[in-house]
């Protein structure tokens, strides 16, 4: 979700109108990421079933969002550095990818303590884009190698090493703690090493880099996707508390129907639960955490958004005392 690409030469206006078309395909993935967080929208306020954007087509339409940016971000790491790092921007778009990432941390650990987002799309591209620094010089067919064995790796091997939660961000633990937003480095870096792979071949193609270089006509539209695409950290930070707001704005006017607690709990813990554990795990870590949140007299609280700090370290105490108790 970085604009990397609009920097891909020393001359920065010729830089977007050479790859006016990534920020093109840049835009449209923002508008499918926001209409799928809308379906979660939808889904908290009680409009649709809470599991209902984890399965069937809406996870189908969010993996594929993940791995476009995911991509795009590979892709426009090799356009922008291809003849050399060019290590002032790179640090630039870094830091304010980082500190962007820190405050998606910050918010959501307030907000959503049980479920807060500790290394989630941001935080991947801040580590894969630097990561991704020593393999912009590989030939191409070696890093397309590499990233199927890093897509592999977690099916393969998993340690439980990795359930120390400072290497949670790496994606081999053996059991780990809920997350709204989770994108470890194995598998997704793999299809950050795609892109890196794939801008290469792109250029070598016969006409393709004229294709490149040539000035995409302009309408409306492609200049709309173009001009989020080259905004897509303020519009990534700023679209969820805009279709929050408006529609807490139409449930006072259109309340949904009433939910029983304890069932909307179960639905929406599973839900996002099975985003990176299998059904049978989150079905008895769900079980386990409503049982004590009850007992704790926490549900009430949580559901209402009314948490205290205390309350919020007591349900991640919860939260880490029933992944312990799941085999």
């Amino acid at each position: 979700m970085t604009s990397v690409a609009s920097s891909a030469t020393p001359n920065a206006a010729e830089g977007k109108r050479r790859f006016l078309w990534l920020d093109c395909a840049r835009g449209i993935a923002l508008i499918a990421m926001a209409s799928y967080h809308f379906l979660w929208d939808l889904a908290d306020f009680g409009y649709l079933e809470h599991n209902y954007p984890s399965t069937g087509w809406p996870r189908l339409y969010a993996r594929a969002i993940a791995t476009t940016f995911l991509f795009l971000s590979g892709f426009s790491l090799y356009l922008a550095h291809r003849d050399g790092i060019r290590w002032r921007p790179f640090g630039k778009r870094l830091a304010m990818i980082a500190g962007a990432a820190v405050m998606v941390t910050i918010g959501t650990w307030f907000a959503i303590p049980h479920g807060f987002i500790f290394f989630g799309i941001l935080h991947a591209i801040a580590a894969m884009s630097v990561i991704g620094l020593a393999f912009l010089r590989l030939p191409w067919f070696i890093n397309l190698a590499i990233a199927a064995l890093v897509i592999a790796l977690p099916n393969l091997y998993r340690d439980a090493m990795f359930d120390q939660p400072w290497l949670w961000w790496v994606g081999l633990s053996t059991k780990m703690r809920l997350s709204f937003d989770y994108v470890p480095i194995f598998p997704w870096f793999g299809l950050f090493l795609i892109g890196i792979a794939s801008a290469p071949l792109f250029l070598r193609l016969s006409g393709m880099r004229q294709i490149a270089s040539r000035k995409t006509p302009y309408s409306l539209v492609a200049g709309a996707f173009s001009y989020l695409g080259r905004h897509s950290l303020v519009f990534y930070l700023i679209h969820q508390p805009i279709l929050i707001s408006m529609l807490y704005l139409y449930s006072l006017a259109a309340p949904p129907g009433p939910v029983e607690p304890e069932a909307a709990y179960i639905e929406s813990c599973e839900t996002n639960c099975q985003r990176s554990r299998g059904e049978a795990f989150c079905r008895t870590f769900c079980a386990c955490t409503l049982d004590r949140l009850q007992r704790r007299d926490l549900l009430a609280p949580l559901q209402s958004g009314t948490i205290s700090s205390d309350d919020s370290e007591r349900m991640t105490a919860i939260a880490i005392e029933c992944t312990g108790a799941n085999p």
